[in-house]
């Protein structure tokens, strides 16, 4: 009995991801009715489906949603008032006419971002300031999905909140991680690179190989020598003054940030007073409006949503004169009708999680836990490899199945799935090394993550064919960080 219920599980699984793959199901539609199938034919009893599945699964990610339409309200706001033209005027202006060039310094700006950050809201507020960037050099729409998508993957791989599963559940220490990290980073910034200046290439852009190359390799010479910094390799004196360097530094920047809110604020209030905002453009400090949420987020791990308000507030402030108050309730209203696209497609993926890994709460009548998680665990113990050739033939075929909430996605079943491979005396590394390494077709390529629907939706491009323009990519930067994580650990 458990045998065809995995061989249709199976199915199902292959049968609407290919149909989402091959765009023809939407994922809208898909997701949904993947959830529905794989819980009936997991054991799911019907009452418990609608209940759980079907209620509370379209309910799981409300916080992303929530935070996504907040966001949009500040990104309709700054069109609404002349702000992101404004913006992507001056944003050209300051750039220079080199593509290539903004996109790489765009890429390395959002690595270092989500070195820290972390969570949709956080993704919406640098993408409402970079992808403005990008496309006023002429960066195409989904070249900039791609590089903002490969820059938050890459910034991921060393955000060390990201490893603490690996220390708690695997008893691996930062010494252990750190080192496969920063090779990952390594090959993952090359890997962007080189999707860069292809994808440039495409949209027309004229590339200048030679320079490209010495840039690069200059872009390589400074990975590195992050590497030697974050990887115990220089003597521990310089590292210990080169971190408390940063540490003063970042204290100084915080106390001059919000003096600088502070008066921003002021600022808008005596503009107001004194009638100065009857100006066709608006004024330069306008242009903080979506840096102020980022900041305090960032610097002073302020609430998403309360950053965001505060951000509108200071839109509002910052632009307003007669009939302000009209554009501020179109904005938000609108503000929500633009990202309903996108919340919808959370409602599927929130379904398929509870699916697959449970309601998260123990239920009488699965005294065993839940059966869909149940039935997988068995079939992933039968393909643990037994030497590092196999390691990497099995994972680098296998890796597509971190996509749609598969068996190797993190935010689906992985950590299920790890816990098994641990138990089953496959080495803590390798089973980390592979999380990581196929982590990057889930974080770049995968449709169903929440930043890859809002991204595609706010550059108006199809989430499907985020997919198909990344995935080339991201396997063979998947197999590279296999073949490392062999070497390093079995």
């Amino acid at each position: 009995m458990e045998f065809f219920q995995v061989s249709f599980l199976i199915v199902i699984f292959l049968f609407f991801a290919l149909m989402m793959f091959f765009r023809k199901i939407p994922a809208l539609i898909a997701l949904p009715l993947m959830a529905f199938f794989i819980s009936l034919v997991g054991g799911i009893q019907f009452n418990d489906i609608i209940k759980y599945v079907v209620g509370e699964g379209s309910a799981k990610l409300f916080q992303a949603y929530t935070i996504a339409m907040f966001g949009s309200m500040l990104s309709v706001m700054m069109q609404k008032t002349g702000v992101a033209e404004a913006f992507i005027k001056k944003g050209a202006e300051l750039s220079g006419d080199n593509p290539w060039i903004i996109s790489v310094i765009m890429l390395f700006l959002i690595i270092s971002l989500f070195t820290t950050l972390g969570g949709l809201g956080a993704i919406i507020m640098v993408a409402t300031i970079v992808l403005p960037i990008m496309s006023s050099v002429g960066v195409g729409p989904m070249t900039a999905v791609g590089i903002f998508l490969f820059g938050l993957s890459i910034g991921g791989l060393l955000n060390v909140g990201n490893w603490a599963v690996y220390i708690s559940v695997m008893n691996l220490t930062i010494e252990q991680i750190k080192p496969f990290a920063m090779l990952m980073l390594i090959i993952s910034v090359i890997a962007a690179i080189i999707y860069i200046t292809i994808q440039l290439y495409k949209d027309g852009q004229d590339i200048n190989f030679k320079k490209i190359i010495l840039n690069s390799f200059l872009i390589l010479m400074l990975t590195s020598l992050i590497y030697l910094i974050f990887s115990n390799y220089l003597p521990e004196h310089i590292q210990e003054l080169l971190l408390n360097s940063l540490s003063t530094i970042g204290k100084t920047l915080k106390a001059l940030i919000i003096t600088g809110i502070i008066v921003l604020f002021l600022v808008a209030f005596i503009r107001i007073l004194l009638n100065k905002n009857e100006s066709q453009n608006p004024h330069w400090i306008s242009f903080f409006s979506p840096f102020i949420p980022l900041f305090l987020i960032l610097i002073y791990d302020v609430n998403f949503i309360a950053a965001f308000i505060l951000g509108l507030l200071f839109a509002f402030l910052s632009t307003y004169k007669k009939g302000s108050l009209n554009i501020f309730i179109k904005s938000c209203f609108e503000g929500g009708g633009v990202v309903m696209p996108a919340v919808a497609l959370m409602f599927g993926i929130g379904m398929l999680l509870v699916a697959i890994m449970g309601p998260g709460i123990e239920l009488k009548h699965y005294p065993n836990g839940w059966p869909v998680l149940n039935l997988i665990k068995p079939l992933m113990l039968e393909i643990i490899p037994t030497n590092a050739f196999s390691y990497i033939l099995i994972f680098t075929i296998a890796a597509p199945l971190a996509l749609y909430r598969g068996p190797l996605n993190v935010w689906g079943m992985g950590y299920g799935i790890a816990a098994v491979f641990l138990a089953s005396g496959m080495n803590p590394g390798a089973i980390m090394g592979l999380l990581l390494a196929v982590g990057q077709i889930q974080g770049i390529s995968d449709p169903t993550n929440t930043h890859n629907v809002w991204l595609a939706n706010e550059m108006r491009v199809d989430v499907q064919k985020v997919l198909w323009n990344t995935i080339p990519y991201t396997w063979i930067l998947a197999f590279a960080g296999l073949i490392i994580s062999a070497l390093m650990f079995l």
